[in-house]
């Protein structure tokens, strides 16, 4: 969950509640991950993960950043953003990854695509375990010849951005009941299975279909220690039925969150926009006016299709309750 949820409280409480806590970091300059990574390491004494974004090509003509400045428009005058948003690129990753290196945390995890078989090699042979993001079989297979010690199934119904990097996305929104068992039967290493997962009934499922683990983002995104804006919070929590859309108007990369302003603003015009990470910097401004002032049009309120299943405890709780529900389901046979 990198950005605002992200804080070292929530990972390390997960991790001391017996579970491997991740820090969403791609965000963050090599110094600033590695302060991160050493104030976690001062809250938990387990294993935690870091996530990191794999390099990828972006599509951010001088055009389309001028026609989304003027689509941005209204928006930007609505929450009284007046500075002209700079268009900011991402870390430089070799420098992240020579920190991660560095740093050694249990686990090094990444989506948006894949290392080259030298950068997990140099990985692995710090002792950090490397997880890679698949949504179909063959990333997953790609990701098995780089040499990763176990992928990430990540289903349609999964909240934020998508780890999607061979085929087109609208091509590999593949349902997580359908996605486990075809990855599991095609590669050799660990499945960990996430998307729509929110109790011990899916727990219990995904490991039935084969998985090894699981994986959780938007079960954790209400708990007291997520730095979530509280009115996303409330948005989640207020959820009778699924009103989430993968999208790609806040950062420019397919993401799944709740359906708002923003996005009934902005996705007619998706062929105009640019590509991540310029249409993360040109919303920057107004999704962080708009959490300021608690409203949620204008926020990218990520969430999974499970997010109707949100409950608000403390992270260590939640985690607790998970293993007790997943227990109990797997002793009964998971009857449903």
């Amino acid at each position: 969950m990198a950005g605002e949820p992200d804080r070292p409280e929530l990972t390390a409480a997960v991790s001391s509640a017996g579970g491997l806590g991740s820090a969403g970091v791609a965000y963050l300059q090599p110094e600033s991950l590695r302060e991160h990574i050493r104030i976690i390491r001062g809250l938990t004494d387990r294993p935690f993960a870091v996530n990191l974004f794999a390099p990828a090509p972006s599509d951010a003509s001088p055009e389309k950043i001028a026609r989304a400045r003027e689509l941005l428009g209204p928006l930007r005058s609505r929450f009284g953003v007046t500075d002209e948003a700079p268009i900011l690129t991402m870390p430089d990753f070799e420098a992240q990854l020579a920190v991660v290196i560095e740093e050694k945390p249990a686990v090094l995890s990444f989506t948006f695509g894949n290392l080259t078989g030298q950068q997990v090699a140099r990985l692995k042979n710090a002792g950090i375990v490397v997880v890679g993001t698949a949504t179909t079989v063959p990333e997953a297979e790609a990701l098995e010849a780089s040499g990763v010690d176990a992928i990430v199934a990540q289903g349609a119904e999964a909240g934020a951005h998508r780890g999607t990097f061979l085929k087109s996305f609208s091509q590999s929104l593949i349902g997580l009941m359908a996605l486990v068992p075809a990855m599991v039967d095609r590669v050799r290493v660990p499945v960990i299975a996430a998307g729509g997962i929110m109790d011990g009934r899916g727990i219990a499922a995904a490991l039935m279909l084969g998985a090894t683990g699981v994986q959780l983002g938007t079960a954790f995104l209400v708990s007291s220690e997520s730095g979530a804006d509280r009115s996303w919070k409330n948005e989640i929590l207020a959820l009778t039925s699924d009103r989430t859309q993968v999208s790609r108007v806040y950062s420019g990369r397919p993401a799944r969150g709740i359906r708002n302003l923003m996005m009934e603003t902005l996705e007619t015009h998706i062929e105009e926009l640019p590509g991540f990470p310029a249409m993360n910097s040109l919303t920057r401004a107004i999704r962080s006016a708009a959490a300021k002032s608690g409203d949620t049009g204008a926020q990218s309120l990520w969430a999974g299709q499970g997010a109707v299943l949100a409950r608000a405890m403390p992270a260590g709780d939640l985690l607790r309750a998970l293993a007790d529900e997943t227990g109990r389901r797997l002793d009964e046979g998971y009857r449903g």
